[in-house]
């Protein structure tokens, strides 16, 4: 069997190895989108495929919806290149349940496929096309937390953006000026009402995409290359809305064991890649079953009844109580401790580290201890409930091949949010593991693992300038991370959302990074000292 639209017209074999098949008719699905398109979304990476594309082809099942959904990727090309046009925009959906059984679906609700960026003309048309067209609705993003950063650490524009800014709304490069871009070339057809949804796992990611957005206009504007209509355009949230959401399902880089599950069932072609990005991705996505999706029920041109494919459509004080119970408590703090101390230690999983004694009583103190009574019900789902599922089932869960170093991916990105939203509601004497959680990764940082070889960190945006900072820190040197050459780091709000050290925390943090530097062994030692009543 091969993933294309020839080999769905017959289904004997798809049905004999346990995969489902879509339930509508693909043509007309695709003819439907071309001539009238209702959804664009924009990252077109594994968390759209193996969870956004699928409410969209629940609706297409079940007969409440008849257009699909144009993907589009500004960051990685080559996503589009290798595994969307190879397989006719088909995809294989791997979900890895506990008991180490799968549950296998080729989702089909992506009409087309198409790269977005100055450098390939024909594509940006079609989506200029796209966004002029009065019958779209929403465009949807995962992109990533950093995809909406237009500055540096320092507060200098990223050269991107900057370049974004001189050139004007055509030729952009950068995801926030091609998506404003588009925006524009909406306003110039006449500027009928759009929502813009973004679906990424970040704190108020309706608020930072609506900034990013509306900062590239303002910048066109005060160049002369764009109206004052236009910035008015997008600041009114009756014609332009960016509602908030919560968003929640692991789906970890394409694992080898599953791509050879799907060959032994007679599927060709499943082997997973790695683009010059390194990006890793496959025709398959890999993950969890567990997943939720709460979204702000802000569209201005109407939407999908999402609603009917299991998303919670609710108010904005309730999608931020459920981002702050997840983002900031309940689960993403613990991946991110979870994260350093891993590749630190050589776990080889996620799942590994919750065997590991100390490693688990981390999680379990930064989110019963130290989270959770920070946090608010927000009615829908009940933190402690949410909470025991992810210490319980989720994070535990063998079959489900999510590395350390996936996730420690742009911690820098992520602290101020993870930990320094819980940090501005407790006192400093109240916390342990949340300081022990930024020693480590002030530790990671180093890279050097607690055996004292080199390490390699992964990917970070601020990772080089962490590390000048860091330069003179060295392992068995603990004297090298005195408390002035930490404070820099420790006192940057735009990095931990608040000032360590006025905080009081610096200090704590401190010690136990010097502990974690005594030698090799260091780290592990440190986890045991203060985590040992736990």
């Amino acid at each position: 069997m091969k993933l294309c639209l020839e080999s769905l017209k017959n289904p004997a074999p798809w049905q004999a190895a346990g995969i489902a098949l879509p339930e509508f008719d693909l043509e007309a699905m695709r003819e439907a989108t071309a001539r009238a398109p209702v959804w664009v979304h924009l990252g077109a990476g594994n968390i759209f495929r193996g969870f956004i594309a699928r409410l969209q082809q629940d609706l297409l099942n079940q007969g409440l919806a008849f257009q699909g959904i144009v993907a589009g990727e500004a960051f990685d090309p080559e996503i589009i290149e290798r595994v969307y046009t190879p397989f006719q925009n088909l995809s294989l959906m791997v979900s890895l349940l506990a008991d180490g059984t799968m549950e296998r679906e080729v989702v089909a609700s992506v009409a087309q496929s198409l790269r977005a960026g100055k450098a390939f003309h024909q594509d940006m048309e079609r989506l200029e096309e796209i966004f002029r067209s009065p019958t779209l609705q929403l465009v949807s993003l995962t992109i990533t937390e950093k995809g909406y950063a237009l500055r540096g650490l320092e507060g200098d524009y990223l050269p991107g953006v900057l370049a974004d800014l001189e050139t004007g709304p055509a030729g952009c490069t950068h995801g926030m000026g091609i998506l404003a871009g588009l925006l524009y070339q909406r306003f110039l057809a006449g500027g009928a009402p759009l929502a813009v949804v973004s679906m990424d796992n970040c704190s108020r990611n309706g608020e930072k995409l609506r900034e990013s957005v509306t900062a590239m206009g303002r910048g066109w504007l005060e160049r002369g290359l764009a109206p004052q209509a236009f910035v008015d355009w997008l600041e009114d949230e009756s014609q332009v809305s960016f509602p908030w959401t919560m968003i929640d399902k692991i789906t970890p880089r394409p694992a080898q064991e599953v791509a050879n599950a799907l060959a032994a069932a007679g599927l060709e072609g499943m082997e997973p890649v790695v683009t010059g990005k390194n990006t890793y991705i496959a025709p398959f996505v890999n993950g969890e079953q567990p997943q939720y999706l709460v979204v702000e029920d802000r569209f201005p041109n109407g939407r999908p009844p999402l609603e009917r494919a299991g998303v919670y459509m609710t108010d904005r004080e309730t999608v931020s109580l459920t981002e702050a119970m997840k983002v900031t408590v309940c689960l993403n703090p613990l991946h991110t401790a979870l994260a350093v101390f891993g590749c630190l230690l050589g776990c080889p999983s996620i799942a590994a580290e919750m065997e590991d004694r100390e490693l688990r009583a981390l999680a379990e103190g930064i989110g019963w201890r130290e989270g959770l009574p920070a946090v608010k019900s927000p009615g829908i789902i009940q933190p402690e409930d949410f909470l025991a599922e992810v210490l319980e089932k989720r994070l535990p869960n063998p079959f489900l091949p999510d590395t350390p170093q996936r996730i420690a991916t742009d911690t820098s990105q992520k602290v101020a949010i993870r930990f320094g939203e819980t940090i501005k509601r407790r006192q400093a004497e109240e916390l342990t593991c949340i300081p022990l959680a930024i020693a480590g990764w002030l530790r990671y940082l180093l890279g050097v693992d607690d055996q004292g070889e080199p390490m390699a960190c992964s990917s970070d945006p601020m990772l080089e300038t962490l590390r000048e900072k860091l330069a003179g820190v060295k392992l068995g040197l603990p004297e090298t991370a005195g408390d002035q050459v930490l404070a820099p780091i420790l006192s940057n709000q735009a990095l931990f959302g608040l000032d360590l050290c006025q905080r009081g925390l610096a200090p704590k943090i401190g010690e136990m990074l010097r502990q974690m530097l005594a030698g090799p062994g260091g780290v592990r030692a440190t986890l045991k000292a203060y985590l040992a009543n736990d």
